[in-house]
């Protein structure tokens, strides 16, 4: 095995074996033309491409054909599919057209699911892993699916381990294999080890010589279910589940009564047929679970336009919820790149030595971060070749580059003896910029832990400061989530006194000085009592990120994190929604819900705003769902049961149900809104509206119906366009009253509303519609019939206070409320 072995405190920090942790030379260009490290030749990686044959292209997403079957296959689509078969078998054909329910829900949600899927899939190819591979001892970047075995690919921190492979060279390499073995430790390897693909590099970095691709890898014979689509329920989905379920149980048991009911009084079986389908059809939510899908892919859709990728579409419902947000501030709140302001030399160090040393160590190199592209930019240099490396970590937060003369390192000033130049670094971090030492040392790094600090015979060269540019649009921002009342947390690896200048320049409050990460207190509960009022952490280790993101979602806050390095990872884990920068690691964008292509932070509340407007609808749209429901339960309490014609046709519900349920929720659905978004006690707040305005419209519809039919004895043609007809209006009434919040609002949905009572008016006027629906012409005692019902209803829902109701929405939304569009 190679010398560059790690001592036994640093192994034993790792949890792991002390031979199991080295710093192995790098591959360079110069190394790789040893045998071993040149990999394959082009020639050959075409060769094994061909006999391998073109692999089988991984799903990336939903299927068409699960999502053609999760369309159909619901419950409420599977009950109206029996009603509708059964009433077919009869002949009953103008009853069976709520099976139009069905067709719509599976043609409209299947649409809209597929022009998701190929909108998000054309996004995802943006962000989609590559390999570096080395061939021809050049190293090049290449699709996943050209890497064949014997390829040797270099990995770096973030990057996905794309094949099964055996460790080539290791410095300092860390993987992370919990995505496949469930152990949550990072795990170190050596020259040898075996790799995984699925896995991540969290730390250090090295190559591998690929062994097993495709098929033949681990991950695809362990997780080939696993790839299966997965659409875990978010809260408006559990609770949405949770109403159909409870309108279905409520329902069964009332049909079943009146089934019984007809058969105890003789009805015949083609009288009875239609009334128990009538009934059972109303006590269907057909059409909610379907709109569920639309506005959440619709959701998806608009997210996609503006850059980002939802890689769950319940994610962007879990965003509207988040009380917390946690980000990191470079590439978030700053811009990802950085330039060299100045560069301060040591007492008794030549400035143009410094600058040529500099040079050196930034063009050799072999990875690159913002940092020493800035450095490699400012003072250009020939590539030399590296003998050992120390790589930066967040956790020691230094690095080093072993030349043939010297060693250069790199790292946070305190961890350098700055001496006169510590007044300079304070200064320079209290403005907001990032200062960082660079010193020198003869020290080889052969068995140094990194984890113990710098050489004992480091000497500093020179303080480097560097600048980051504000995003643009970034102080609009964070006024947004200010607006919202959306906690922002900055938590950073920088100097908390830098983090804290810059969190203070855009407006980021906090009634506590900034934190030192290295110091945030050992207990759950004085971490929560501190982050109460403290905005920025500086200095903090993945663990810590992880740690508060914990101690916030423990304290019943709803935590998203946004992040775009593998230190990043543990805390996107921990959090509720996860939101990952494009430009960010493999592994950052493949944990996460959101990705944002674009890397544009602003571009946040938009989704936010979505998020909550699919609460605001489909909390409304739902109530008209439950009350049509709820009122076909009255209506077989109150009629169905007592001996009289019950007041619908199957057919009838159809038409009513196109002008008051189908074209209102449709529009509303997909519409901006106004109003509170959060969701508190769905199911019950749900009923509470439902029950008053289905109590309502049945009193209306019973006491037309009954005067109509029993009092002016008019025929049952025209007592049940009586019944349909004050449905239809009073229905209408009810949207209007749920939806007119303001009055530019009430404005159009009234307009709405009045437009759909005068097309079902012209639908009366249609000769073959009055005919197929077996409705007549409202005139004379049928229209004082309808005005009567109509007249009753408005009375009780006034009384049960189901009445137009402008709210106030919250300041933010108020002046923002274009972003919910």
């Amino acid at each position: 095995m190679p010398h560059h072995v790690l001592v036994d405190a640093a192994a034993k920090s790792l949890g792991v074996h002390p031979g199991d942790c080295r710093i192995a030379p790098r591959v360079t260009p110069e190394t790789a033309n040893a045998p071993t490290q040149r990999g394959l030749s082009e020639e050959e990686a075409r060769r094994r491409l061909a006999e391998r044959g073109k692999p089988a292209k991984p799903a990336s997403s939903r299927s068409y054909r699960s999502i053609i079957r999760g369309n159909l296959f619901t419950l409420p689509n599977s009950i109206l599919m029996v009603l509708g078969a059964v009433t077919i078998a009869l002949g009953e054909l103008a009853d069976a057209l709520f099976l139009g329910v069905v067709v719509a829900n599976v043609v409209i949600g299947s649409f809209q699911e597929i022009r998701a899927k190929k909108a998000l899939e054309k996004l995802s190819a943006l962000v989609k892993p590559v390999a570096r591979v080395i061939r021809d001892g050049a190293m090049r970047e290449v699709d996943v699916n050209e890497v064949v075995p014997g390829d040797l690919v270099r990995v770096e921190p973030g990057d996905q381990i794309v094949a099964d492979g055996q460790v080539e060279t290791s410095e300092s390499l860390r993987i992370d294999e919990s995505i496949l073995t469930g152990e949550s430790n990072a795990v170190v390897k050596a020259s040898a080890d075996d790799v995984l693909s699925g896995s991540f590099v969290v730390e250090g970095t090295g190559s591998y010589v690929v062994t097993a691709v495709g098929a033949e890898s681990y991950s695809e014979k362990l997780v080939g279910e696993a790839r299966k689509f997965r659409h875990p329920a978010s809260p408006l989905q559990r609770g949405v589940n949770r109403l159909i379920v409870t309108l279905v149980t409520l329902g069964i048991p009332l049909v079943l009564a009146l089934t019984l009911t007809l058969i105890l009084r003789d009805t015949p079986f083609n009288e009875a047929l239609p009334t128990v389908v009538a009934a059972a059809v109303n006590m269907v939510p057909e059409g909610l679970i379907l709109l569920t899908s639309v506005v959440y892919v619709t959701g998806a859709l608009r997210l996609s336009a503006r850059g980002i990728l939802t890689q769950q579409l319940n994610a962007v419902e879990s965003l509207a919820s988040a009380e917390v947000v946690c980000t990191d501030k470079t590439g978030t709140l700053t811009e990802s790149s950085l330039r060299v302001v100045s560069v301060v030399p040591a007492d008794g160090v030549d400035e143009s030595d410094v600058a040529e040393q500099i040079g050196r160590y930034a063009a050799s190199s072999d990875v690159r971060n913002g940092t020493i592209e800035a450095l490699a930019g400012a003072y250009p240099a020939p590539v030399e070749q590296g003998l050992a490396s120390v790589p930066f970590s967040s956790r020691w937060k230094w690095s080093a580059l072993r030349l043939e003369d010297a060693t250069y390192l790199l790292g946070a000033p305190e961890l350098f003896p700055l001496d006169d130049l510590e007044e300079i670094a304070t200064r320079e971090a209290e403005g907001g910029r990032r200062v960082v030492a660079f010193a020198r040392s003869d020290a080889s790094l052969d068995g140094l832990d990194p984890l113990t600090g710098p050489p004992d015979d480091t000497s500093l060269l020179a303080l480097v400061t560097l600048s980051e540019e504000l995003r643009p649009n970034i102080r609009e921002t964070v006024g947004y989530f200010a607006d919202e009342d959306v906690e922002l947390k900055v938590l950073s690896g920088d100097n908390p006194v830098t983090v804290g200048a810059i969190a203070a320049d855009i407006g980021i409050p906090s009634a506590g000085a900034p934190i030192d990460g290295r110091m945030l207190p050992e207990g759950d509960g004085d971490l929560r009592r501190l982050l109460q009022t403290a905005s920025v952490v500086g200095r903090i280790s993945p663990e810590g990120k992880k740690r508060v993101v914990e101690a916030l979602r423990d304290d019943d806050r709803y935590v998203a994190m946004l992040g775009d390095g593998v230190n990043d990872v543990p805390a996107l884990k921990a959090s509720r929604i996860a939101i990952a920068q494009g430009s960010g690691a493999q592994m950052t964008r493949t944990v996460s819900d959101l990705v944002l292509v674009n890397g544009d932070f602003g571009s946040v509340p938009r989704a936010v705003g979505e998020g909550r407007q699919i609460l605001r609808n489909m909390q409304r749209v739902s109530k008209l769902f439950t009350m049509k429901c709820l009122f076909g339960a009255l209506m077989i309490l109150g009629l169905g049961l007592a001996p009289i014609e019950y007041p619908f046709l199957p057919r009838h519900l159809s038409l009513a149900s196109f002008f008051t349920i189908g074209v209102p929720t449709f529009v509303l659905a997909l519409t901006r809104s106004e109003g509170p978004w959060r969701l508190t006690n769905y199911v019950r707040e749900v009923f509470n509206f439902s029950a008053r305005a289905a109590v309502g419209v049945a009193a209306g519809v019973a006491a037309g119906y009954v005067v109509g039919l029993q009092v002016e004895e008019l025929d049952l043609d025209s007592a049940r366009t009586v019944s349909v007809s004050i449905f239809v209006v009073t229905s209408l009434y009810v949207v209007f009253a749920l939806e007119a919040t303001s009055s530019p609002r009430a404005r159009w949905v009234g307009g709405m509303c009045a437009g759909l009572v005068a097309l079902y008016a012209v639908s009366l006027a249609i000769p073959i519609t009055r005919r197929v629906f077996e409705l007549v012409i409202p005139q004379g005692i049928v229209l004082g019939m309808i005005a009567l019902g109509v007249g009753v209803a408005l009375v009780v829902l006034t009384i049960l206070r189901v009445r137009p109701r402008f709210e106030q929405p919250p300041r933010g939304l108020r002046e923002r409320s274009g972003s919910d569009t």
